[in-house]
């Protein structure tokens, strides 16, 4: 009976038995952190229970908390992650979600390709994706960009809803200098005494007036901004430059 040398076996069922050790990675932005489904702590009781189900080494636990950046270059969490499976520490990366680790689907394609050709694996658990196997690699790509796509959408539809509220003179984020919060909540009027001091700046600028010459101006005569702080260069300049 002829014995086959392990050194030239190749492909995925073979790459599935070496691909033990894995590091698993969680994040929550900051935004997202008193939301009980996706804490760090359900995250990480998701991946222990996993591997525990699924008989994988657990080799840690790498957590980013309270970032969201957009791209992974901005998580150093998940490069230590990525780093210690580069160096031979683990031989894939878990996680609970497909977003969790990435945001764009550049960042997991490419993340993807580079585990794949160092015969490592990526695993999401939501999503029930398994890299070191041929069919779900290609979901991994389709589920990437669609969540992509999703979130571009998600961009579109937020943006149109504040540009309707802004042309319904309803109030979007801070309140600006020289208005105030209208009876209903919703629309702004102007504020007689920050309209005043609006008039003001673009009187001293048009007699030819610096922004730290107006600002001091302001600041002798005890004018405040709406915060009830001494008036800056910069934020006279805003202040012009919005009502121009």
């Amino acid at each position: 009976m002829t014995t086959q040398d392990s050194s030239t076996t190749s492909g995925p069922r073979e790459a599935s038995r070496k691909i033990n050790r894995h590091v698993g990675y969680v994040r929550v932005s900051t935004d997202e952190q008193s939301r009980e489904g996706c804490s760090l702590s359900m995250q990480r009781l998701k991946i222990r229970a996993y591997c525990e189900l699924n008989d994988l080494a657990l080799v840690d636990i790498i957590e980013d908390a309270g970032i969201s950046a957009k791209n992974i270059s901005g998580r150093p969490g998940f490069q230590k992650a990525l780093d210690m499976i580069y160096q031979g520490q683990a031989d894939g990366l878990i996680c609970w979600k497909l977003d969790r680790a990435f945001r764009s689907t550049t960042d997991a394609l490419a993340v993807a390709e580079n585990l794949n050709k160092r015969g490592k694996a990526l695993i999401s658990i939501s999503e029930k994706l398994d890299t070191s196997s041929a069919i779900d690699e290609f979901f991994y790509s389709l589920m990437a960009s669609l969540a992509q796509m999703e979130r571009k959408l998600i961009g579109e539809r937020t943006r149109a809803a504040l540009q309707s509220k802004k042309a319904n003179g309803e109030r979007v984020g801070e309140v600006p200098f020289g208005y105030t919060v209208a009876l209903d909540g919703k629309h702004l009027e102007e504020d007689a005494q920050e309209q005043e001091v609006i008039g003001r700046i673009h009187s001293l600028k048009a007699l030819g007036y610096s922004f730290r010459g107006i600002a001091a101006d302001l600041n002798r005569d005890g004018y405040k901004t709406k915060k009830g702080a001494a008036w800056t260069h910069r934020q006279v300049a805003m202040i012009y430059q919005r009502a121009a």
